[in-house]
């Protein structure tokens, strides 16, 4: 297989994504362009693996999926991202191919489907830095034959973003029995609107029904039935919702995990906060640092439950995370003083002025602590 580059790297002027035109020579259809959009920093991070979002129907999907991909990462509310998108234009209908007897792809359409999985991944992981999660994308009819690949023993893609399908028949059926079945975390989000296609809405109401229905620890599914919206318009707001599912895990605290999840552990919430880091790992095969607004909701729930002694599992927490500031002896004179050992309190908070200060905790704050209980102890 042969494959070469079409246009040199550039910037867009609005984003400073990178993205980029090719040309990859098929073995098995010819020559078919794709575009492909860069983390912002994807030159200067040179150790730094991401995950990859292939977007069929490239020629329209791509770029409101790069688009949400870099708004969205930008914010830290998914990781940053490698996107493909496919352009099949006047190719489509041959592309998504299926047969009228059993409905799996046929002909050009099983080589569309060969070309996805035995071609272009394989160029994309070999010439970038993918890691090894991954994002199929589509539309209509295109959102029915990204299905087919959950049907594989180890399936290519962790993730699934069906906007509003029409689903070949026997769809339903089979792919409420695969999700029954997976042992490895999928993700799927399915999206219709109160004025999509009926034929499509009948389809993905039936599929919903089934899918609903699994009880599965990992199958992370995920129903949107937008108003106001036909099938075209939906997608515009499909797109960021079915990010925002796929990697809530992946998100900073917020105040609705706190309130609903946090709050109501009965449970160390240093533990779910471990928990959810390794999540992200296992997931999406991303160590991140745990965020400073992590720390601040953990140390907020821990003081709400009057469990101060926690404070010495923070504490550890954030000198694997910060080992250069100070929020190491913030939390550990927390907890020296909540089991009344005011003179280990006193070091700790002393000790804070040969490190850096941190998210608004200053070395004079920790100073001034230690000096409010030498006066309350007589020392």
């Amino acid at each position: 297989m042969k494959y070469y580059v079409l246009f040199i790297l550039f910037f867009k002027a609005t984003l400073l994504a990178q993205t980029q035109y090719e040309f990859i020579e098929s073995d098995r259809l010819g020559e078919r362009q794709l575009k492909i959009q860069l983390p912002r920093n994807y030159i200067e991070n040179t150790d730094q693996f991401y995950p990859l979002i292939v977007t069929l129907d490239g020629d329209y999907l791509f770029e409101p999926v790069a688009g949400n991909v870099d708004f969205i990462s930008y914010w830290d509310d998914m990781p940053e991202a490698i996107v493909v998108g496919v352009n099949q234009d006047k190719d489509r209908a041959e592309d998504l191919k299926i047969s009228d007897e059993d409905y799996f792809p046929i002909m050009s359409g099983a080589k569309f489907y060969e070309f996805l999985g035995a071609e272009l991944i394989p160029y994309i992981v070999e010439n970038y830095r993918i890691g090894n999660f991954k994002v199929i994308v589509g539309h209509g009819q295109s959102a029915n034959f990204i299905n087919f690949f959950s049907f594989k023993k180890d399936p290519l893609f962790q993730a699934y973003i069906a906007m509003s399908p029409t689903l070949s028949p026997y769809m339903s059926d089979n792919l409420a029995k695969k999700f029954m079945s997976i042992k490895e975390p999928i993700f799927y989000y399915m999206s219709t609107s109160d004025e999509d296609y009926n034929e499509n809405r009948d389809g993905i109401k039936e599929l919903d029904t089934k899918l609903q229905s699994i009880e599965s620890k990992t199958l992370f599914y995920e129903f949107e039935n937008f108003e106001g919206h036909n099938h075209y318009s939906l997608v515009a707001s499909a797109i960021p919702e079915a990010l925002q599912h796929i990697f809530k895990t992946y998100r900073p605290i917020s105040r609705t995990e706190y309130k609903d999840n946090i709050l109501k552990l009965e449970s160390s919430p240093v533990d779910y906060l471990i928990e959810k880091y390794d999540m992200i790992e296992s997931f999406f095969g991303i160590k991140k640092q745990i965020l400073l607004n992590d720390f601040r909701a953990i140390n907020a729930a821990i003081n709400s439950k009057e469990n101060l002694e926690l404070f010495k599992d923070l504490a550890k927490l954030a000198r694997e995370n910060y080992p250069k500031s100070l929020l190491f002896n913030y939390y550990m004179g927390r907890y020296y003083e909540a089991t009344d050992n005011p003179r280990k309190a006193i070091k700790v908070y002393q000790e804070a002025f040969v490190y850096d200060e941190i998210d608004g905790i200053t070395i004079d704050d920790l100073l001034d602590q230690a000096e409010r209980l030498k006066r309350e102890n007589d020392y």
